[in-house]
């Protein structure tokens, strides 16, 4: 991409948007996400001191599910009104980035997300004690956010609607997902049949950030910095959340400690259900963990797909070993029980 021109855009834009003299004094492309391309942009607005903040836009191609950086935006509006430690999005725009991609700015936020740091580098110790109370307060906010208090959120999109059964509506997402590989995968299919089979039956529906693990919070070592990657946000169970954080894969070699890789089920599920008001469902958590391996196992194999498809990314091409480690992880669940 032409960043100079970008740069011309950006001005242009905000400039337009603010009613400011915008002047970009910097502009560079971030690594280490995935899903979308994020800029780091450094500017001034007017006569105002330099800022710094991510430029997040749609990539060319995206995971099944990836709401749009519309839609997103939107989602952080809701998130920050409800007292979410989450930082704000600024000046949504489309054909900024590229010609019919939506682009959103994100004040930006300071600390480490790389997981293999979180959760075992010495200078976040501090940090890593209390982090699990500091998430659990989080998720205890997001879940305050449901279809009847926040009925204009863009988030009705099958298999996803407000008012369908959470547990369903993960499943057809999953059998979606399997169904565009090329190639069955026959763990998967015995892990889908038992979920099936033992489907929790419906209990509410809230938000749920539905990506909320380690690598996608910043951490410094004073603590939780501010949670990031809403991009799979979606109307679900919130014990989907509880699930989703103990996923084996976001432990960064940390098995022992099931939260994250940096605290136990017990700690965590006490300061949700302090935080929230909500009894944790041990069932229903293990249910979802279950489903967040598998989940996570599909979309590994996707992104291998995607750097097939053209999209060289060095990181879509480390991803896909993951899918087997997921299934094998999904079906020792199943085995061990709840």
């Amino acid at each position: 991409m032409d960043l100079e021109a970008l740069r011309g855009r950006i001005e242009a834009r905000v400039a337009a948007l603010t009613g400011e003299r915008i002047e970009v004094r910097g502009l560079r492309y971030l690594t280490g996400g995935a899903c979308q391309d994020n800029l780091r942009v450094e500017l001034t607005v007017g006569a105002g001191e330099l800022e710094v903040m991510a430029l997040r836009s749609d990539a060319r191609t995206s995971l099944p599910g990836s709401l749009g950086r519309d839609a997103e935006c939107a989602v952080i509006h809701a998130a920050v009104a409800a007292g979410v430690h989450t930082p704000a999005a600024r000046w949504l725009s489309k054909d900024l980035v590229r010609e019919g991609a939506w682009a959103y700015f994100l004040d930006w936020v300071e600390g480490d997300a790389i997981g293999a740091k979180v959760t075992r580098h010495p200078t976040l110790a501090r940090a890593r004690a209390e982090l699990a109370n500091d998430l659990a307060h989080t998720l205890a906010a997001i879940h305050t956010i449901t279809p009847i208090n926040h009925p204009e959120l863009p988030l009705d999109r099958a298999p996803f609607a407000r008012d369908a059964d959470p547990a369903t509506a993960a499943l057809a997402f999953v059998r979606q997902t399997l169904d565009g590989l090329p190639h069955a995968r026959p763990a998967s299919e015995l892990a889908l049949r038992w979920l099936r089979e033992h489907r929790p039956a419906p209990h509410e529906t809230t938000l749920v950030h539905a990506d909320f693990r380690t690598g996608n919070f910043m951490v410094t070592h004073a603590g939780l910095a501010g949670v990031l990657d809403w991009e799979f946000a979606h109307w679900g169970d919130p014990m989907e959340d509880l699930g989703w954080i103990c996923v084996r894969d976001w432990r960064f070699g940390q098995v022992d400690k099931p939260v994250g890789g940096f605290a136990t089920r017990d700690a965590f599920h006490a300061s949700y259900a302090e935080a929230s008001g909500r009894a944790v469902d041990l069932g229903r958590v293990h249910w979802w963990e279950i489903c967040g391996n598998l989940r996570w196992g599909s979309a590994a194999a996707v992104q291998g797909q995607r750097y097939l498809g053209g999209e060289k990314d060095i990181e879509l091409l480390a991803i896909p070993r993951r899918a087997a480690e997921m299934e094998y992880e999904a079906l020792r669940l199943i085995e061990v029980g709840a």
